[in-house]
């Protein structure tokens, strides 16, 4: 006999059970159930065994975590297993204690996370700029450049940063503190160029400003200095006044090179040599002006605070062709606190006070023997020594390069220290200190690294150099005009008049 499944849907007399009226069915169910069991009593039945072992619901069979409690079944990686039975990601490629799924540079050990820039990115793992040099200095040539112990990284020439035919002169360099991006501010007879040079091997020209003279022949003579983001730009161009641009523009430049123009043009003095900036005050001083001017070509006090807003606070006569200002914090305790200006004024070295604006004050001056033309000067970063280049000395003279330094620790007495005669008997132009190196552009003898970290003692050392002009290196205009050494990057920014812009780096 075969046991009736009362249960088994399939069989016809119970789906046409299911469409009787309520009573009738389950009278009928009654009667065959009772009948099954007794028809099946010497019959075995296997149960129907339903699992669950964490009582969500979900049958163990098909639960994607049987053992955990998991009635929504969520799987967001669609491996077949319950998101709480997953075990976590604890892998970590990089071994630097922060997993893969943490980690913002799992490729490259990273412990602290850095992401200066809050990119997502660790730095570890942003793009890091090419530093394999453009020509590294082998046997004292870096491609067609002489050199000793400084690479060559890139060069852009003075034809695409200008116009053709474009001579170079000054050159300055900001670092942008929001990007950390590094820029070149390259002058030319037709205007200032705008370069950035954080990728060193590969400099990008961002764009050009014109000189607010237009002359067809443009002017030799162009500076440009930084404070708070704006460039401030003069030139002996007639009529040319001061340029003010907004550096963080360079940061926007889609289609590169642009025509920029000047956010403020300040006119309230015609050509200027030169202008020189105390960031620590936010003044700028303009000296070289007109010597039928109100201070006879002697600095300018302009309040720059505001830099779309420059205000003139008067000014110090007598000719200036170059100077350094500064908050002075040295040996001469007499001063500290003051604001210093040490000009380099054509035949001597004038040390004047010009924290007043309205009363500046002469400190005392210093000449020299064999002047030519007092032309330029730095600090040493301890403010004990001053290092002078005389532009015509070796001309009128002979001799090689020659840098005299003076011992300024007393402002009231500054006395003669030292003579440096460089190797050759090129130029001198502009120098600046940084640390214990003197950087010098030479004219056509490139650029020189002095070591003065023995100053002090009378010693003054070239420990390298690089050759922007290898034609030869002699008595004349011709060559680097300009160096920057600031950059934290250990770029260095070469302006030379025949050949444009050089970025140089000291060898490892």
């Amino acid at each position: 006999m075969r046991c009736l499944n009362p249960l088994d849907r399939s069989k016809k007399p119970m789906k046409n059970l299911l469409k009787s009226p309520l009573p009738i069915k389950l009278i009928f169910i009654c009667v065959v159930i009772f009948s099954t069991l007794q028809a099946c009593d010497d019959e075995s039945v296997d149960p129907i065994a339903i699992v669950d072992t964490d009582n969500d619901g979900i049958p163990d069979g098909e639960d994607n975590c049987p053992e955990t409690s998991n009635p929504n079944q969520e799987d967001t990686d669609n491996d077949g297993v319950g998101d709480v039975c997953d075990a976590p990601d604890i892998t970590d490629s990089d071994n630097d204690g922060i997993p893969d799924s943490e980690d913002n540079c799992p490729t490259i050990a990273n412990p602290n996370q850095e992401d200066d820039d809050n990119n997502g990115i660790g730095n570890a793992c942003e793009d890091t700029p090419n530093t394999t040099p453009l020509f590294p200095c082998v046997n004292g040539m870096a491609g067609p450049y002489p050199c000793n112990g400084y690479d060559l990284m890139s060069h852009i020439s003075i034809n695409i940063l200008g116009q053709p035919n474009a001579e170079g002169n000054d050159s300055w360099g900001w670092t942008d503190s929001t990007t950390g991006h590094e820029y070149a501010l390259v002058g030319t007879t037709q205007g200032t160029a705008f370069v950035d040079i954080t990728d060193p091997i590969n400099p990008i020209l961002l764009g050009r400003l014109a000189s607010a003279n237009s002359s067809s022949n443009g002017n030799i003579w162009r500076d440009v200095k930084v404070y708070n983001d704006y460039a401030f730009i003069v030139s002996e161009a007639s009529g040319h006044g001061m340029q003010v641009f907004d550096l963080t523009r360079l940061r926007n430049v889609t289609n590169p090179p642009q025509n920029f123009t000047a956010d403020t043009h300040y006119t309230g003095f015609g050509s200027a040599h030169n202008i020189v900036i105390n960031e620590d005050s936010g003044y700028a001083y303009i000296v070289g002006t007109s010597r039928n001017g109100t201070f006879a070509g002697g600095p300018l006090f302009i309040n720059i605070q505001n830099p779309l807003n420059p205000v003139n606070e008067g000014g110090f006569f007598g000719y200036s062709h170059d100077a350094q200002v500064l908050n002075y914090n040295g040996p001469d305790s007499d001063y500290n606190g003051q604001e210093i200006l040490i000009g380099s004024n054509e035949n001597e070295v004038v040390i004047v006070n010009v924290t007043d604006k309205a009363n500046p004050e002469i400190i005392s001056s210093i000449a020299y023997n064999n002047i030519g033309y007092t032309h330029q000067g730095w600090f040493t970063e301890d403010l004990n020594y001053f290092l002078l280049g005389d532009e015509t000395d070796e001309q009128s003279f002979g001799g090689n390069t020659r840098t005299i330094v003076f011992d300024f620790s007393d402002l009231d007495n500054p006395a003669f220290h030292m003579t440096y005669n460089g190797p050759t008997a090129a130029i001198d132009h502009n120098g600046y200190v940084k640390v214990d190196t003197f950087y010098i552009a030479n004219y056509s003898a490139g650029v020189r690294f002095v070591d003065i970290s023995a100053i002090a003692s009378g010693t003054m050392t070239e420990t390298g150099y690089f050759d922007t002009y290898p034609a030869n290196n002699s008595t004349s205009f011709h060559g680097a005009w300009n160096v920057y050494p600031y950059f934290a990057s250990g770029n260095i920014v070469v302006s030379d008049i025949e050949s444009g812009l050089f970025i140089v780096r000291k060898q490892n």
